[in-house]
């Protein structure tokens, strides 16, 4: 699925500045995460419109790139994460970042995963019964 890396300035009211603007583009996230620098944040979104919010984005002047990601449902339970990394280890696929997110599957947790292999991660993935979450479970309309 896609996600949004938005890079914003490290100073109060940039945070504020680019939520305002998915905003009023009537864009619902859906997950996110923060990793900052000491003059740079990257905020990285999944939301139900991808290609809206990065234009608006794009438009207000704000840095914006998209990449593919995947969303995996684990148990949620000791070890349901331990499970679905040593999967994509066995698999050879590595790993560059992941954060978690709240999806509606009972007795799920969900994790967004930056691989460097989302075509094999994806089929390992299937082929070991991995639930995924994509773009169009997302979408709102």
């Amino acid at each position: 699925m896609k996600q949004l890396s938005v890079f914003v300035e490290n100073k109060i009211g940039r945070l504020s500045a680019v939520l305002d603007i998915l905003k009023v583009n009537d864009v619902d996230i859906s997950a996110l995460s923060l990793a900052d620098t000491s003059e740079y944040g990257i905020l990285r979104l999944v939301v139900d419109k991808p290609d809206e919010a990065m234009a608006a984005l794009k438009e207000a002047g704000i840095m914006v790139k998209c990449t593919q990601v995947i969303a995996a449902a684990m148990d949620d339970a000791p070890g349901g994460l331990a499970y679905l990394l040593s999967l994509l280890t066995n698999a050879n696929i590595g790993i560059e970042y992941m954060y978690a997110f709240i999806g509606k599957a009972e007795g799920k947790a969900w994790t967004v995963l930056r691989v460097d292999d989302v075509e094999t991660a994806t089929e390992v993935f299937k082929k070991n019964g991995v639930a995924m979450h994509d773009d169009h479970d997302n979408y709102r309309r």
